[in-house]
């Protein structure tokens, strides 16, 4: 966060010089008031900028081996852009390269580990969980840290969703 904060100081600062290049290109007949302006602009288009490219760079900092499965989009009312083009908020990565995948009489069953990745402000927060995938019956549920399955949180997934086709096929 700290060099967020570094950065969005220089994109103001960069602002502020554009405006003071326009001021004595035109001999100062642009108002003054034009300075602090395009130094806000400057902040908000990197706070923009970073905001929408916040999934590309931390998907592209994931460890080899690590499918993105699941993103969401969204928007707010204090960031009025977000209304017109939604930006990405969420997303959830299989540690595929770790993933425990045995066929049984059953069918195949795989053992994983979730990564939920949420943006929040300018900080991001990391969840994880580990799961169980029964593909013949498409249920995936929750295991405790004992290896045991957490049937409150048994999800059904449909036969094209991405992670269902990481794990069963």
């Amino acid at each position: 966060m700290f060099w967020h904060l570094i950065a969005a100081i220089v994109a103001g600062v960069a602002g502020a010089g554009i405006a003071l290049a326009l001021r004595a290109l035109t001999r100062k007949r642009l108002p003054k008031w034009i300075i602090p302006v395009f130094a806000g602009l400057g902040m908000l288009g990197y706070t923009v900028h970073y905001e929408y490219t916040w999934f590309e760079t931390t998907r592209e900092r994931l460890p080899e081996g690590s499918v993105v499965v699941a993103s969401e989009e969204g928007d707010m009312l204090w960031r009025p852009w977000t209304l017109k083009y939604p930006m990405p908020l969420v997303y959830t990565v299989l540690d595929a390269a770790n993933a425990q995948i045995q066929d049984s009489p059953q069918g195949r069953v795989g053992r994983f580990v979730l990564y939920r990745f949420e943006k929040k402000h300018l900080l991001a927060s990391v969840t994880s969980g580990k799961y169980q995938l029964l593909c013949s019956e498409r249920a995936m549920f929750r295991l405790n840290d004992e290896g045991q399955a957490k049937l409150e949180t048994l999800t059904e997934l449909d036969a094209d969703a991405p992670l269902y086709r990481a794990i069963c096929e």
